[in-house]
């Protein structure tokens, strides 16, 4: 027995020494596989990392962009409501001058819209009241031999007149006069409040 001995020792060391073998060999596939994995991963993530990086960069260059829009048109809107108070307060300036220098004002649009020289000025009631003599009689002498009057019919206007003949009117009234001079002024004055 001694003999079946030894083969037998010896074919369990030979297949030990087999199966270490193919232990180590499955090891080093294993540490192969592995290693790949891990640098494959590597790359994925860093892939990751790059679009997630990118995406977030153009939401927040979006965002930016328009956030500066919205602050553009808060600034315009802004300039424009400053544009128009300061149409607003020349209208009130317009109708507010002292008695003697409103008088020649409406005096001179009455003279210059006069087409026949005998037309009814329009007032609002309270210029009428207050001014309505004075502005026609400084009119007439503006037009030499005018014969404009005053008219019984108030306007619902904030200041400025109506000259009226007929059917036919000429509208020089205070807001007429200033919406006409926005057209053409309101790029000056914005130029003005915002240099």
């Amino acid at each position: 027995m001694k003999g079946t001995e030894k083969i037998i020792a010896h074919i369990q060391a030979d297949a030990k020494s087999q199966a270490d073998a193919i232990l180590a060999e499955a090891e080093k596939q294993c540490e192969a596989i592995r290693a790949d994995y891990d640098k494959k991963a590597a790359q994925v993530y860093a892939e990751k990392v790059r679009t997630g990086t990118k995406a977030c960069q153009d939401q927040v260059d979006s965002v930016q962009r328009i956030a500066r829009m919205e602050a553009k048109k808060a600034l315009l809107s802004v300039k424009q409501e400053m544009v128009a108070k300061s149409f607003e307060q020349a209208q009130e300036l317009l109708t507010s001058l002292p008695e003697e220098q409103y008088v020649a004002f409406l005096a001179k649009l009455a003279a210059r819209a006069s087409v026949s020289g005998d037309e009814e000025i329009v007032l609002n009631e309270r210029d009428r009241e207050a001014v309505g003599e004075a502005v026609v009689k400084a009119a007439n002498a503006l037009l030499k031999g005018g014969k404009l009057s005053l008219s019984e019919r108030t306007g619902s206007f904030a200041g400025g007149l109506i000259l009226s003949r007929g059917n036919v009117e000429a509208n020089c009234t205070a807001e007429l006069l200033v919406e006409l001079c926005r057209g053409e002024m309101s790029v000056e004055i914005a130029d003005m409040l915002f240099a």
